[in-house]
């Protein structure tokens, strides 16, 4: 195989599995923003959370899932009952405060009371940062998630709307090692140096073992770099 046919079968592969979690995603937005809708904008947590529970639920049950935590962070004072939440529910193979094999399906004991000690405040975090002023999906990390991992992960997040108004993420959460698992066998199919960058240009998977996992390839774009759909994933190959 020549290296841009591999190159471009990476590209297809990274935008299959991106592709894939960003279309749930956008699923459960529509669900959400449809229940909001229908309440004319007016919507408590005992709506939000049965919907967001039943809407990633599936996603998270599925044998080998790569998703390990999905669900619907409120902007803050949208919700009618507090003023901040997370209805997020981690799957089986995240192990974030148990340390267990399989701690099942749970729901994140979030700290929501801003007068807190452990409060904090998610509106400064990229995931929904980003979001929020570009009114697009969005790939954080790879980055230590000490919220709802605690280990290297990916989050996906996209906008919730109401009339024009922010009123939330949707999003999940991937670690970073079962990526590498699923891409790194076809990014070695690729001669020379290929390497996986975020829109930012932090590494996600190389075949370079000095570009770490969430260090910043600076020289992304010195050598070719291919796009990999609308994800705003770039393949670097042979970068100085």
């Amino acid at each position: 195989m020549t290296t841009s046919a591999a190159a471009a079968q990476c590209v297809d592969e990274v935008v299959s599995t991106f592709g894939s979690v960003f279309s749930s995603i956008d699923g459960w937005r529509v669900a959400i923003e449809a229940l909001i809708a229908s309440s004319a904008g007016v919507v408590g947590t005992d709506a939000i959370d049965p919907l967001a529970e039943s809407l990633v639920l599936p996603r998270l049950s599925e044998p080998g899932a790569l998703v390990i935590g999905a669900g619907y962070v409120a902007a803050p004072q949208f919700l009618a009952d507090t003023d901040w939440h997370l209805a997020w529910w981690l799957g089986h193979s995240n192990t974030f405060g148990l340390g267990a094999a399989d701690p099942g399906i749970r729901r994140l004991e979030a700290e929501e009371d801003p007068t807190a000690e452990s409060f904090r405040d998610y509106t400064n975090l990229e995931w929904w940062r980003v979001p929020a002023q570009t009114h697009a999906p969005h790939i954080t990390g790879p980055y230590v998630d000490y919220l709802c991992t605690d280990d290297y992960t990916l989050t996906l997040t996209m906008p919730v709307t109401f009339a024009e108004q922010l009123v939330g993420v949707v999003g999940a959460d991937l670690y970073v090692n079962e990526i590498e698992r699923t891409l790194l066998p076809v990014v070695r199919r690729i001669e020379g140096p290929a390497t996986l960058v975020n829109a930012s240009g932090r590494v996600v998977v190389s075949t370079d073992p000095h570009r770490a996992t969430g260090s910043i390839l600076r020289d992304a774009l010195a050598g070719t770099t291919l796009p990999c759909g609308d994800t705003g994933l770039r393949l670097v190959l042979d970068a100085a």
